[in-house]
């Protein structure tokens, strides 16, 4: 058991001999952490959080959608309240889209193809809800791009859903924005206006043949 510290909390990846599995427990974020850390109103077990982002992911997964296979998910109640934990199988061999930009690792076909990607799920109505430099994983060399596996892949859809399309998609690319020149910020470099230009025209281009 390895633990990894990233994002809101940590992760725990499990070894197995079939790969290795990625345990992740539910944490808050914003003001509201600071009143619980980990505990969420018990709505039902058909309405916790790991229940309802397993089933989202094995609904992207039939779609052909590049996310994690789903592995398990679980809740523990306590009276009114509860926590959850969701188990999925480990991408390997990808890097975040944030480390790749710190290090200067995406070029023009990189770009192109995170649009592309993001592009596929708004086609099919999926709005991620926190998408950002953190959560887009890519393959971690050019000798990964010519595999079976896609060379993006999407991560954590935590209040994720399948809805009609609308104008929450500009919201998610405003917002993956945001975070792309935040993390070129605390680089000490700016986010280049050719890098968005290069993304959003792969994102168009599959938006015009949808």
């Amino acid at each position: 058991l390895e633990r990894v510290t990233g994002g809101r909390g940590s992760i725990a990846i499990l070894r197995r001999e079939d790969g290795r599995w990625v345990l992740r427990h539910y944490r808050r974020g914003g003001l509201v952490a600071k009143l619980s850390e980990d505990r969420y109103l018990w709505t039902g077990a058909d309405r916790t959080r790991s229940f309802a982002e397993w089933r989202l992911l094995a609904r992207l997964r039939a779609l052909e959608l590049p996310v994690p296979q789903p592995v398990a998910a679980r809740y523990v109640r306590r009276g009114l309240t509860y926590t959850a934990d969701l188990i999925t199988q480990m991408l390997e061999n990808t890097i975040t889209l944030a480390q790749a930009l710190v290090d200067a690792r995406v070029d023009e076909d990189v770009w192109r193809e995170v649009g592309r990607t993001i592009a596929r799920f708004h086609r099919e109505g999926v709005h991620h809800a926190d998408l950002n430099a953190h959560n887009i994983l890519l393959a971690a060399s050019s000798a990964q791009t010519s595999g079976s596996e896609p060379p993006v892949h999407l991560l954590d859809f935590d209040r994720g859903r399948i809805r009609a399309r609308g104008a929450w998609e500009a919201d998610v690319l405003a917002r993956l924005r945001r975070s792309l020149e935040k993390v070129s910020a605390q680089a000490g470099k700016p986010f280049e206006e050719g890098q968005w230009g290069w993304l959003m025209e792969g994102y168009r281009e599959v938006i015009r043949n949808s």
